[in-house]
């Protein structure tokens, strides 16, 4: 999408290749400003697929599926990393498309996205890329303890490992297949965070507020905002060095970049993705534009606004495995009711057709005029479900 690019009006198609559920959620909020939306995803099952007004079920890199979905659609995006570039690629021969093929081939390889960070400035954990076994005995004594990671396809804690030794790095290497890895040395945290930008074609940048995150078994568990973790200044520095990023890669669009707090106070990159994020859902019942609305914004060229948060707010996600409580024989629902009846309670659940262990089924985002507030009924939701307490 160049910076000339014109105003897409309300009306025209905005296609969107994945139908999870950050896809579902960038048709609600393109279907609440008067867009239609075409989906290509190839399960006519998919949280998407099934409320967009097109639902192109091919195979990603489908040459036919593709030129349906750039035939339909004005203008294009992802709503998951791992969408083959080169479909974006193909589809920037007829159709504006944000993020671009190139930015989003960087969020795709963690070797890449090290090197953006360093083209942005941006300090990142110490790490070694190991392409082969031989690589193994070059590692430095500095790297360990440290974690493996797949320099691909790793999301959620997949395709990672931690390890203590040379000799548990040589097995986690085996046993992640021998490809190419990043080994990043373990670091002291006191905590995540992550922050969303929107950066137009023109390279106009806004930002929502800093998110606190916590992770159980490589999975989000909850976000909190305003961030507790880190003070205004640390917050300010936080956006500085994502904006930094999203202009370093010539982004498009919207961009989650993930953030180590050390123990001492310093801000270091964990990873990017090129989409909305999971950290960024509460955006859509605490800001006044969430993450979407600006997904919306920046590929249809409209004005970006900086969003507000209205609400301090904490999200829990829920996973597959609240469907599978002790003592039942199989799937049964959570009690939304009870849920229901919590002051501040806000239930989003993404239209998935089966539930298991893992997988994100929905989120519950809680707000109130305090933070501590929002905390209170987000601590007694997760007794209620039989979430572990934090």
């Amino acid at each position: 999408m160049s910076p000339a690019a014109s105003f897409i009006a309300p009306g025209a198609t905005l296609g969107v290749l994945g139908g999870g559920q950050l896809g579902r959620m960038f048709a609600h909020a393109a279907q609440r400003a008067g867009y239609r939306v075409a989906v290509l995803d190839p399960d006519e099952t998919s949280p998407a697929g099934t409320i967009a007004h097109e639902h192109v079920r091919t195979a990603y890199l489908d040459p036919a599926g593709l030129a349906r979905l750039a035939e339909v659609s004005a203008a294009l995006t992802t709503e998951f990393e791992n969408v083959p570039a080169e479909a974006l690629a193909t589809l920037a021969k007829r159709r504006p498309v944000a993020p671009g093929a190139d930015a989003v081939a960087i969020c795709q390889d963690r070797v890449a996205e090290k090197a953006a960070f360093a083209r942005a400035g941006v300090a990142c954990a110490p790490f070694a890329v190991l392409a082969s076994t031989a690589d193994l005995d070059r590692v430095a004594d500095a790297l360990l303890p440290g974690i493996l990671k797949t320099a691909r396809l790793g999301y959620d804690g997949k395709g990672q490992r931690r390890v203590a030794s040379r000799a548990e790095l040589a097995r986690a290497f085996a046993e992640l297949g021998g490809v190419t890895c990043v080994l990043e040395r373990r670091l002291a945290l006191a905590a995540e965070v992550s922050v969303i930008v929107a950066r137009s074609a023109g390279g106009e940048i806004v930002a929502l507020p800093v998110q606190e995150n916590v992770h159980r078994d490589g999975i989000l568990a909850l976000t909190r905002v305003p961030a507790q973790a880190v003070d205004e200044a640390r917050r300010a520095e936080a956006v500085a060095l994502a904006s930094r990023v999203a202009a370093a890669i010539g982004y498009v669009g919207v961009l989650c970049v993930e953030l180590f707090v050390l123990e001492g106070g310093a801000l270091v990159a964990n990873e990017m993705a090129p989409r909305p994020h999971n950290s960024g859902h509460y955006s859509i019942d605490a800001c006044d534009v969430s993450q979407f609305e600006l997904q919306v914004r920046a590929m249809t060229n409209a004005p970006l606004v900086a969003p507000r948060l209205h609400s301090p707010a904490l999200m829990l996600n829920l996973l597959g495995e609240l469907w599978f409580r002790e003592g039942g024989a199989g799937p049964l629902e959570p009690p939304w009711d009870r849920i229901l009846a919590l002051p501040g309670a806000h239930l989003h659940l993404y239209g998935k057709r089966e539930a298991r262990p893992g997988r994100k089924m929905g989120h519950l985002t809680f707000t109130a005029a305090t933070a501590s507030a929002a905390e209170a009924s987000a601590r007694e939701a997760a007794a209620i479900l039989g979430i572990a307490g934090w």
